[in-house]
C-alpha cells in the first residue's frame, strides 16, 4: 500500500502562517497536519504503508523534504518526494508522483484531517471518504445508485444532487488504471476552469465499470484559514485528551492548565491560566496572561494578555493585551 500526498500549494488563506513553511506542517495539537492525515489514514488500512510520496513545490526547501521524509519513516514508511511546478489542478497534482501510481494507492490532498470507523475495503475498485453535510453546494459530491455504488461526481451542485461532499481522500485498488485516465487527461488536454480534474478521471473510470463506494467519516476538519485550525486544533485534542499532552519537564510556577492542552518540551508558565484547548510549543514562555482555544508554535514569548481564539508563530512576542490575533514568526507585538 502507497499513500501519495499533493501538497504542493502554500496555503495562502493561512497567511501570515505559511510564509515560512507549507500548510500541511503547520502543527496542530502538537503534529504537523500532514502527520496527523497519514497517521489516520494508515488505521483505516488493515495493509502495512510502504511509500509515501508527496508532491511539494520545488522551493519548499531541504529542511520541509527531510521533515516529510521523518513523517513517512515514523509510520515504518519510505518517503519520496515529487515536484509539482506548476499548480495545473488535482488530477496533475496525482500525476506528478506517477512512479507511485502502482498497486493499491491512497490518495490524500493534505489540507484536510477525518476521524472514521471503518477499516478499509480492499475488495472494493476504490473508496472515495465523504462527509455528509448540510448545504453541498460549494462541494464536490458524489451521488450512489440504491446499493450504495458512486455513479456520478458533481462539482458545486446548483439543484440538490446528494449532501455527500468528497473531502479529498481516495483509494484506488489498481492506481496504474488511474494513472491511464490521468495521462489521458493531460494527453487530450481535458481542462476546466484552467485546470487539469481528478473527478474527470474517477467518472472515467466509473463510466468503464469500476465500482467506488464511500466511505463515510464521523468528523471531517478543514485546515483552510485560522479560524478552521484553531477549531481543528480544539478537536484533535478532544480527540487525544486520554493520551499524555503535556509534556513532564513543564515548569509551572503559580499557574493552571485546564485540559485538554499540548503543552511541547521546556515551556515555562508564570501567573497564567492556560487552556481549555490550548497548543504550546516547544519552548514557549507565558507569563501574567489568560490564553485559551489557541495554537502557539515553538519559542514565543507571551506577557501580560489576554488571548483567545489564536494562532501565533514561531518565536513571536505578545507583549500587551490582545483577543483574537493571527500573527507569523518573529513579529512583535508590545
Amino acid at each position: 500500500m502507497k499513500i501519495i500526498v499533493p501538497m504542493a500549494g502554500r496555503g495562502s488563506r493561512l497567511r501570515p502562517h505559511t510564509l515560512t513553511i507549507p500548510k500541511p506542517l503547520v502543527p496542530v495539537g502538537g503534529k504537523p497536519i500532514v502527520h496527523r492525515l497519514v497517521q489516520d489514514i494508515a488505521k483505516t488500512c488493515v495493509e502495512k504503508i510502504d511509500e509515501i510520496a508527496f508532491v511539494i513545490g520545488r522551493d519548499f526547501g531541504a529542511d520541509v523534504e527531510a521533515e516529510l521524509i521523518a513523517v513517512a519513516e515514523k509510520l515504518g514508511a519510505k518517503g519520496t518526494i515529487c515536484y509539482q511546478d506548476k499548480p495545473l489542478g488535482t488530477a496533475h497534482a496525482v500525476l506528478c508522483a506517477k512512479e507511485a501510481l502502482v498497486g493499491p494507492v491512497v490518495v490524500a490532498f493534505a489540507d484536510t484531517l477525518f476521524k472514521a470507523d471503518f477499516e478499509l475495503d480492499q475488495s472494493s475498485d476504490g473508496i472515495l471518504w465523504v462527509s455528509q453535510i448540510e448545504d453541498p453546494s460549494a462541494f464536490g459530491v458524489v451521488k450512489l445508485d440504491d446499493s450504495g455504488v458512486i455513479i456520478d461526481f458533481v462539482e458545486k451542485p446548483k439543484t440538490f444532487v446528494s449532501d455527500l461532499a468528497m473531502i479529498g481522500i481516495y483509494y484506488f485498488k489498481d492506481a496504474a488504471k488511474l494513472k491511464f485516465e490521468l495521462d489521458y487527461l493531460i494527453e487530450n488536454n481535458i481542462i476546466k476552469s484552467g485546470e487539469y480534474q481528478l473527478p474527470d478521471a474517477l467518472r472515467n473510470l466509473t463510466e468503464k465499470g469500476h465500482q467506488f463506494k464511500p466511505g463515510k467519516v464521523i468528523e471531517w476538519l478543514d485546515c483552510g484559514n485560522k479560524e478552521a485550525t484553531v477549531y481543528t486544533n480544539q478537536r484533535v485534542l478532544e480527540f487525544d485528551k486520554a493520551e499524555q499532552l503535556v509534556s513532564q519537564n513543564l515548569v509551572s510556577i503559580n499557574s493552571v492548565v485546564i485540559p485538554p492542552c499540548y503543552i511541547g518540551d521546556d515551556v515555562v508558565l508564570e501567573n497564567s491560566i492556560v487552556g481549555p484547548h490550548v497548543s504550546l510549543g516547544k519552548g514557549t514562555k507565558i507569563k501574567n496572561t489568560v490564553i485559551s482555544n489557541s495554537i502557539v508554535q515553538t519559542n514565543v514569548v507571551i506577557t501580560n494578555a489576554v488571548i483567545k481564539d489564536s494562532m501565533i508563530g514561531n518565536s513571536a512576542k505578545v507583549l500587551r493585551k490582545g483577543t483574537s490575533l493571527s500573527i507569523g514568526d518573529y513579529t512583535e507585538m508590545e
